[in-house]
């Protein structure tokens, strides 16, 4: 287990945000749910103070602090995806209810979180043996929202669109 827990901050939407979060990925779970001891900046004595959650295998811990922060991308998460399916998928989920979707694989959720929903095989493409066609493959990257493996495939391949 790792020393270290990301902690993610809410104004009342840590336990929502959390059982959202764990929904979308194996090896995911609710760990803990604290309430306040007595009224403070965070809310009222019984509602949720802490959620400690895991990702992923990762271990998290959501926190109702008071009012709102806004995140940026300095701080982001990476959601490796072995096909295009659960690319969508996670894009879809994420990005739904108010999220904000960006260039080259990146989002933020409904909370305000960013991630990035990156295929497993844009390392191949972005990192394979053919300079040239590693440059075609960023160029199509840059141009994607969503990214799209066979999208990158066929630049790097020096193939037009179907």
């Amino acid at each position: 287990m790792s020393k270290i827990t990301p902690c993610l901050w809410f104004d009342g939407e840590a336990e929502e945000a959390a059982k959202f979060y764990v929904s979308l990925l194996p090896d995911s779970r609710i760990e803990n749910v604290q309430k306040n001891p007595v009224d403070g900046p965070a809310g009222k004595a019984g509602t949720v103070l802490v959620v400690d959650f895991t990702l992923a295998g990762q271990r998290y811990m959501a926190l109702n602090g008071g009012r709102r922060f806004e995140y940026t991308h300095a701080i982001s998460f990476k959601i490796g995806c072995a096909d295009q399916a659960e690319v969508d998928r996670l894009w879809e989920a994420l990005s739904a209810n108010g999220g904000q979707v960006e260039r080259c694989g990146w989002l933020k959720d409904r909370y305000g979180v960013s991630w990035q929903i990156v295929p497993d095989a844009l390392g191949q493409y972005l990192g394979g043996p053919d300079p040239a066609g590693r440059q075609r493959a960023m160029q199509a990257m840059l141009q994607m929202i969503k990214l799209d493996i066979a999208g990158l495939q066929r630049a790097y391949e020096g193939k037009s669109a179907a």
